[in-house]
């Protein structure tokens, strides 16, 4: 089953919890902390197989989660780290962040790896802890959490160039004659329903990947046929190659199927009309192919390659114009602007580390990734913990600004699911 698309809760492993321990050896004066770190938690990292061509293994997983760091030891030891979680993908598999649709990675080669959500670090023991103010603390830190995110994986085949047209035009035989690939081929439309690779290797010694793509109709950029589901596979392909039944087996007019498509390859989001086009008069062993030949050429002024993929006259020629186009081509790029995560660095003003709103019920709710990560990484069976907790929160202006909102002595104020009064 070819599935290309797949989306799919990720989770890192949180970090592992540092300790409280003391040293208690027989002669040590005054012990002292002795409580380790906790372990790094897993990062959970994807990773290109050759071995693999679809989505299928991951499409039916609801969640892949990365292991915990295990918690610190007695003696200043730290706790292990955990294995990172390996998640093989085929290549051309591109990764998304589904909630604000950012190119996590894009795998292209073997072994090429992507961390998805990278795993929390390790909380500090109390031996790490102690310092010239605290010189025995008896609290420690818990460990950072994992990144957690949904993300979407949509695979693009890897293709050198790829084959386009209508429905039963020959882009199957012709796969099959120039290559090891075995399409499914038959006289009814939509006979090929995955994308077809197939490695085609010259007698000069050079080769190139081509994919047989399933046939486009009229109105494939909106969706319809098979559409959008599978027009994205010609996105990786440097070269297109149009083919158009000549013969006009099933009674379509040449001319109007070869506009219709270029159509759609520049209604389709990446403008694929502006990359490098072949095309290809297929079935000229028939009768009809020479008129209608001569028809298209009046309107197509540009250079045709005359072949037929049964007989398989004349695909030399086809197969190094191909190959010449390759080595002149360079490799587009595959996004548009907005979907990449590009960091900018830029003199404006940092925002704040955090927001405060006051809820209906007169509770002042602190939200914030960075307020949020201290909360969980703060023990609060701890009375120091939580008076360190209180100072941090104060050195990041959350004090200074719940003032500003109006709050009073009494009032509750909320991070999390934990509510806090307020003292000035």
């Amino acid at each position: 089953m070819f599935v290309d698309e797949a989306k799919i809760l990720v989770e890192a492993g949180k970090g592992g919890d540092g300790i409280v321990a003391y040293r208690r050896e027989l002669k040590v004066e005054r012990g002292g902390p002795f409580g380790g770190n906790g372990g790094k938690g897993g990062s959970v990292i994807f990773k290109g197989s050759e071995g693999l061509s679809t989505l299928l293994d991951i499409r039916y997983n609801q969640k892949i989660k990365a292991s915990d760091g295990e918690r610190g030891k007695n003696k200043g030891q730290y706790g292990a780290n955990a294995e990172d979680k390996i998640v093989l993908v085929p290549l051309g598999t591109t990764i998304f962040d589904d909630e604000t649709n950012k190119v996590i990675g894009d795998i292209k080669s073997k072994d090429n790896e992507v961390v998805v959500c990278a795993g929390g670090r390790g909380g500090r023991g109390n031996l790490a802890l102690a310092n010239g103010t605290f010189k025995c603390p008896d609290w420690c830190e818990k460990g950072e959490p994992g990144e957690k995110k949904m993300i979407r994986c949509e695979l693009r085949v890897l293709a050198d160039c790829g084959l386009v047209g209508f429905p039963s035009v020959g882009k199957s035989t012709l796969i099959s004659v120039v290559s090891e690939a075995k399409p499914k081929i038959a006289s009814y439309h939509f006979t090929t329903l995955q994308p077809n690779l197939g490695m085609v290797r010259l007698d000069d010694g050079r080769d190139f990947v081509m994919a047989d793509l399933p046939g486009i109709i009229e109105g494939a950029h909106e969706g319809l046929g098979l559409g959008l589901e599978f027009l994205k596979h010609i996105e990786r392909c440097r070269v297109i190659v149009h083919v158009v039944d000549m013969a006009a087996v099933d009674g379509r007019d040449p001319i109007e199927d070869f506009k219709i498509i270029n159509n759609e390859l520049k209604e389709y989001k990446m403008n694929l009309s502006k990359r490098p086009m072949i095309v290809v008069a297929n079935k000229m062993d028939l009768p009809e192919a020479e008129e209608n030949l001569k028809k298209f050429k009046k309107f197509y002024k540009g250079d045709i390659i005359e072949i037929s993929a049964l007989t398989k006259s004349n695909l030399n020629e086809l197969l190094y114009k191909i190959r010449d186009l390759l080595d002149q081509t360079d490799e587009f790029s595959l996004f548009e602007e907005d979907e990449l995560d590009v960091v900018e660095y830029t003199l404006k003003e940092e925002k704040k580390p955090f927001e405060i709103k006051k809820d209906d019920d007169g509770v002042y709710n602190v939200t914030g990734e960075k307020i949020e990560k201290l909360f969980y990484m703060t023990d609060f069976d701890s009375d120091m913990a939580r008076a360190r907790f209180a100072r941090q929160l104060r050195s990041l202006g959350v004090d200074d600004e719940l003032r500003k909102k109006g709050v009073q002595n009494g009032d509750t104020v909320r991070i999390i699911d934990f509510e806090f009064e307020f003292i000035d």
